[in-house]
């Protein structure tokens, strides 16, 4: 009896051991975790506030002019006889090399004629003198007294001077006229397009061509009220100043040259259909014909960009375009890594960049990332930072302490 006993007893027994095992386990078992796990800060990017002195570019565009060009004519006209071998378009020529010849026969016999006109009213003159002074010894030997002019022959002798004077300016013209049939170029240049050919005709005031100056090349930049807010005014006007540096570029067989130049003058004048002002660049030697000035010689025509060196300012801050918003605005991130909104003041806005004068100082970190709704306060983290702060890892750890 006693053994039926025990076995009724024993399995009851050892269900509440296990029992009891089972709570002493339960209770040594960490408690989850109650409330919702810290959320990540947003990740931002930002750059940093430096201040530093800024010097301004104005960009600008135009094509490449010669600062001379003129169409030559002929001043005399006649057959053409002997044209130079560089006579052809895109030919150089020094200043005073001949271009073409006319036929000189007919003005050298021009020229001798005017100068026997010469000889014979030499001649009359001198003969008309010494008749003025026997008539003069005539008339003292005869009568006393004031002499008239006539009997002094003064008239005739007026007369024959003025003569001298026509046959001596006859003279001038021929020997000019001989000059003008050697055509030359008027300054060290190009000849751009040739019109006379040898053996032709041609009247006076023909054109033979359009001849361009290479000494000096000029382009045509237009520029804004804001673009010349940018720009020293002193130097551009300045009669001393070789004027603010112009870097001119242009890509010329595929591969991008510059050249330098500076910008003398504006023209002064605002254009009444575009409201803007014209600056003039000069480029010296673009040909390369005095000195070897530039990489690349510098073709008449050719569309270029210049880039005109402007005023300096101090103290800017240069920040990307999208990182101030249309009030004047930007997103700071402070050492909590909270954002701050903040004022400043644009000094210049570019196309990419924006340059700030001020409401911010150095070091500070100014957010770029665009961000849908920010708010002032908004934790955020930067690259680098942990995930989850430690400090905010701990604080459910901490509440889950006390509630155990």
């Amino acid at each position: 009896m006693a053994v039926h006993k025990r076995q009724i007893i024993l399995p009851f027994v050892i269900i509440l051991f296990a029992l009891f095992i089972l709570v002493v386990l339960s209770s040594m078992r960490p408690q989850p975790m109650r409330g919702q796990p810290p959320r990540p800060a947003v990740l931002v990017e930002v750059v940093e506030v430096e201040k530093k002195d800024e010097t301004f570019v104005v960009d600008g565009y135009g094509t490449v002019n010669p600062r001379y060009q003129t169409q030559i004519v002929t001043e005399v006209s006649g057959r053409v006889v002997r044209i130079s071998e560089k006579f052809v378009a895109g030919g150089f020529f020094q200043e005073g090399e001949v271009l073409l010849e006319i036929d000189p026969s007919d003005y050298e016999a021009n020229l001798e004629d005017a100068r026997a006109n010469v000889a014979r009213a030499q001649s009359s003159l001198a003969t008309e003198r010494a008749l003025g002074r026997v008539a003069e010894a005539e008339w003292r030997s005869i009568e006393a007294g004031e002499i008239p002019e006539l009997g002094l022959r003064q008239p005739q002798l007026a007369s024959e001077l003025a003569n001298l004077r026509a046959a001596e300016a006859q003279l001038d013209r021929a020997e000019r006229n001989l000059e003008r049939t050697v055509v030359r170029a008027p300054f060290s240049g190009l000849l751009q397009a040739k019109q006379a050919n040898l053996g032709q005709y041609l009247g006076v005031g023909t054109s033979i061509g359009m001849f361009y100056g290479t000494e000096v090349a000029e382009v045509r930049v237009p520029l804004t009220d804001y673009d010349l807010s940018f720009l020293d005014q002193q130097m551009i006007n300045s009669e001393t100043s070789a004027g603010p540096s112009v870097s001119v570029t242009a890509e010329v067989a595929g591969e991008f040259r510059s050249w330098q130049g500076h910008l003398v003058r504006t023209e002064g004048v605002l254009d009444p259909t575009s409201r803007v002002i014209y600056g003039v660049v000069e480029i010296q030697d673009p040909y390369n014909r005095e000195h070897r000035t530039h990489e690349t010689p510098l073709q008449f025509g050719r569309f270029v960009t210049a880039n005109v060196e402007g005023v300096t300012v101090q103290g800017l801050i240069e920040l990307p375009r999208h990182a101030i918003n249309t009030n004047g605005e930007v997103w700071v991130v402070t050492e909590e890594r909270l954002l701050e909104r903040r004022e400043v003041v644009s000094y210049r806005l570019d196309e990419q960049t924006v340059f700030v004068s001020s409401g911010l100082e150095n070091g500070e970190l100014v957010m770029t990332t665009q961000l849908d709704n920010p708010l002032p306060g908004m934790k955020v983290r930067l690259p680098g930072d942990p995930l989850i702060p430690q400090e905010e890892a701990a604080e459910p750890e901490a509440e889950n302490g006390e509630e155990g």
